[in-house]
């Protein structure tokens, strides 16, 4: 099938659309600043934050654990965390404002131009393992265009679960190989083509920094291959 098929694009969007790293980083810099923590090291913060990510929803995913919200998740691991980069001091009401940073990370510079471009002639949205409200209010803050949310919560699973990709499709009304999955982890591709989405990479070689240990490149033939959202939009000639 031909991508000018393509009615709807939706997005991962941890990595893929937004900045997680660098702006959680930024966050606890600054809760660290005000508490006086002069050798706080934020990105590595923000990644030992993010390590908690996969493994909480593993245990969702293996029905060890029943269905989980994401900001549940982030929580846990928080909590867990804080005590080795001397932030355990934080009473409760400024752990859920730091929980809440995850609501406020910022997209790659490329993020909204590309998008802006693609929503004239396509539906666009995330298909994110974030909850509603934690996709609604970054779209928000940060002016993402979305035309609608696809979490988590709505499907009650995460990816790469083939009922996430279903049910964004059933939803939709369209045929798989009329919607795109867009995302920088092949993985993830390889999940929505398995469904029979099209699909487009966009490479984020730095989305984990130091811990980066895959999805340098593409490593299959995507629909698209792009190294930024606005570079999808040029191969769907928007």
């Amino acid at each position: 099938m031909k991508i000018d098929n393509v009615k709807a694009i939706v997005f991962d969007t941890f990595g893929t659309i937004s900045d997680w790293r660098s702006s959680i980083a930024a966050e606890g810099a600054r809760i660290a600043a005000q508490k006086g923590i002069a050798d706080f090291d934020s990105d590595t913060f923000a990644r030992a934050w993010r390590a908690g990510y996969r493994p909480g929803m593993a245990r969702v995913i293996s029905g060890e654990r029943g269905w989980t919200p994401v900001d549940v998740i982030h929580r846990e691991r928080l909590d867990e965390i804080i005590p080795d980069f001397g932030l355990d001091m934080l009473n409760e009401d400024e752990r859920v404002h730091l929980n809440e940073a995850w609501h406020r990370i910022n997209p790659w510079v490329d993020s909204i131009p590309g998008l802006l471009r693609l929503k004239k002639n396509h539906l666009i949205a995330p298909l994110s393992n974030g909850s509603l409200v934690l996709l609604s209010s970054m779209a928000k803050r940060a002016g993402i265009p979305w035309d609608f949310v696809f979490s988590s919560d709505m499907h009650q699973a995460y990816k790469r679960d083939p009922k996430v990709y279903q049910n964004a499709i059933a939803l939709l009304g369209y045929e798989p190989h009329q919607v795109m999955m867009g995302a920088a982890h092949n993985d993830d591709l390889e999940a929505a083509r398995a469904e029979g989405m099209r699909t487009a990479y966009i490479n984020r070689p730095t989305e984990y920094g130091v811990d980066q240990s895959k999805d340098f490149e593409a490593t299959s033939d995507w629909d698209i291959i792009a190294d930024s959202v606005e570079g999808v939009a040029d191969a769907m000639e928007c």
